[in-house]
């Protein structure tokens, strides 16, 4: 899946006519998905980040998203 489509899967999810909860569990499932494609580091990498701008971008987007 590309990037552009997780940001769409990111769009179809909270505009969504569904309760905060399972919008939560479904932002994380896409968190989830997004560390194991893009093999998002557990801890911060300022190098990693520099060389995957876009993607840490959309993964904090649909991190602060979250409700909790």
């Amino acid at each position: 899946m590309t990037l552009v489509q997780y940001n769409q899967r990111y769009e179809e999810i909270i505009h969504a006519d569904w309760p905060r909860d399972k919008k939560d569990k479904k932002l994380a499932e896409l968190m989830t998905e997004m560390e194991q494609v893009y093999q998002i580091p557990m801890l911060r990498n300022e190098e990693w980040e520099r060389e995957n701008k876009r993607v840490i971008a959309l993964y904090r987007k649909v991190s602060l998203s979250r409700s909790f």
